[in-house]
């Protein structure tokens, strides 16, 4: 935890530091924002929804978009920029007094959302190699995870006043939040070292690949971090075996959806108390913050991280299964089930979440990190609109069968992810091991 929170690398200690920050806003904000558009600013739930939904889209875009900036101006400068724009909307929110002004301040902390998030990853893609970098990106999830909850504390104060000007200073310390998270980034070194060597290296690696009949991809030891703008390389839209895996890795990302919106719906369903979904989601914290690094050991292997997202597929739908059976016990029964289908959602999770982050990292090509990564992002940003359509469209509106398909789908994309990973590192393992990252790690 010593290494989690105060890490030795400084360009792993300033982006802890931001998303600390970025945490502690993003707590504040899940607490007390739909109060405060709907008490203080005076909007209807349906108005905030539709609100949000077009927002949502905005994410979208701003994650894909800001692969390709990345790649040309530096992901340090655009996740500053993302960062920057979400903050000044942050604070704009104070001011909003009808739906039109709610709805652009909600596009641009989306769209500004987006940048940063998918600016992020294409740093760790650039900076870090191998297990590291699975490793640190863990690490900052670990981070996210409690600093989440201590924004959620820190929000208290608002809640217990429960009054405008309360709301309003909240809101207005999320954006204050946001700025004190741009402040470490701003010093990150604008030149990664050795990075011409990593360049050549990952160049040879990509052609010998691509001769071998192989998709290009970044791997381990040896990998480039960065690569200067200009530099020649397929787009991932022309990557089926990359656009494979964000589908099916996207996929099993709706599991997000599955404790944030169907479990506290399914619980006031079932015999227990409502108050347990506050406990299911310390459980899932907990464990998240626990587990995460652990499960992300081997995930810089592509055949390692495509296992992990399988394995973790299963146990979500086996979390699947439990949850359908508490819809069907008394209050103790259906307590304990939901308390034991949450601890095993949340291994599944951190199984999943890593083997994504490894296919993501290691199947894309190092010269386009940034479109790779916008691409990847995307995908996240597409299951997580989708993912409370599917929801109550299957296990709330159908129950327990709901819940049965559900997990088929997660049990279906997870097999799907591992065969992706297979197949990539099969077609690697002919390269000459010193030119195909891939094969090294996977021999």
């Amino acid at each position: 935890m010593i290494q989690t929170l105060f890490p030795r690398d400084r360009v792993a200690r300033a982006l802890t530091v931001s998303t600390m920050a970025f945490a502690m806003s993003t707590g504040v904000f899940y607490s007390v924002s739909v109060l405060y558009f709907t008490r203080v600013v005076g909007l209807s739930a349906g108005a905030v929804g539709l609100g949000l939904g077009v927002a949502g889209g905005a994410g979208v875009l701003g994650s894909f978009l800001a692969g390709r900036w990345s790649d040309r101006w530096g992901a340090h400068r655009v996740q500053v920029w993302g960062l920057v724009v979400q903050a000044s909307a942050l604070a704009a929110y104070a001011f909003v007094a009808d739906v039109v002004s709610f709805t652009v301040v909600a596009v641009l902390v989306s769209a500004g959302r987006g940048v940063q998030g998918t600016a992020r990853q294409t740093l760790l893609a650039r900076w870090f190699t191998g297990a590291e970098r699975v490793e640190v990106r863990a690490r900052l999830r670990v981070v996210t995870n409690v600093f989440i909850g201590l924004g959620t504390l820190a929000a208290a104060v608002a809640l217990l006043l429960d009054t405008a000007v309360a709301y309003r200073t909240a809101m207005v310390g999320t954006a204050v939040l946001l700025l004190v998270a741009v402040v470490p980034l701003v010093a990150l070194p604008r030149t990664v070292p050795g990075l011409a060597e990593r360049l050549r290296a990952g160049a040879l690696a990509a052609q010998g690949a691509a001769d071998g009949g192989a998709a290009p991809a970044a791997g381990s030891a040896g990998a480039p971090v960065g690569v200067p703008a200009g530099t020649a390389a397929p787009s991932p839209w022309r990557d089926r075996t990359y656009l494979a895996s964000v589908a099916l890795n996207a996929v099993v990302a709706m599991q997000f959806g599955v404790m944030t919106v169907g479990v506290p719906l399914w619980v006031a369903t079932t015999d227990a108390p409502t108050a347990v979904v506050s406990a299911l989601l310390v459980v899932n914290t907990v464990l998240v913050a626990l587990l995460q690094v652990r499960a992300s050991r081997g995930t810089h292997d592509v055949r390692g991280a495509g296992r992990a997202v399988r394995r973790g597929a299963v146990l979500l739908a086996v979390a699947c299964v439990v949850y359908a059976a508490a819809g069907h016990g008394s209050l103790v029964v259906a307590t304990v089930l939901l308390v034991l289908a949450a601890a095993t959602h949340s291994l599944g999770e951190v199984l999943s979440e890593a083997g994504g982050w490894g296919m993501a990292f290691e199947l894309a090509d190092p010269r386009r990190a940034g479109e790779y990564q916008g691409l990847s992002q995307t995908g996240y940003a597409l299951s997580g609109m989708v993912a409370p359509v599917v929801v109550t469209a299957l296990p709330i509106r159908y129950g327990a069968p709901g819940w049965l398909v559900l997990g088929a789908i997660f049990v279906a994309a997870g097999v799907g992810a591992a065969a992706v990973a297979r197949r990539a590192a099969d077609r690697a393992d002919p390269v000459d091991a010193g030119l195909s990252p891939i094969a090294s790690t996977s021999r």
